[in-house]
């Protein structure tokens, strides 16, 4: 609730990367990058719902879960050059550094 929060986000997922199952965590890092906030905010929680995931999986595009306020071309354009080693060196962090299992969960607060 403050506006002095920040919230990030770090991928460890649990099967092998690809650029087919990871529309999701590619949807969220380029948000992250180019939307401000009230329109990050809502297009999480649609991009959030294991409808939009299931409809996603099913091949449908990013762009149709595109909320009113965003950037919309700049969020595209980040979105398709944004390539899958991010994700990997997310998944290497967590993995070697933060020492979590595939596909485990934590809250980092302050680093820790």
């Amino acid at each position: 609730t403050s506006s002095h929060t920040r919230v990030g986000i770090l991928n460890n997922p649990s099967s092998k990367i690809k650029e087919d199952n990871t529309a999701i965590a590619r949807g969220i890092l380029a948000a992250f990058l180019t939307q401000n906030n009230s329109s990050l905010k809502s297009f999480l929680n649609k991009l959030t719902k294991e409808e939009t995931a299931k409809s996603l999986a099913a091949g449908t595009k990013i762009v149709k879960f595109l909320v009113p306020g965003m950037d919309d071309d700049t969020f595209e354009k980040k979105y398709n050059t944004l390539g899958v080693d991010i994700i990997k060196t997310h998944q290497m962090f967590c993995q070697e550094v933060l020492k979590l299992l595939p596909g485990q969960m934590a809250v980092m607060s302050n680093g820790k």
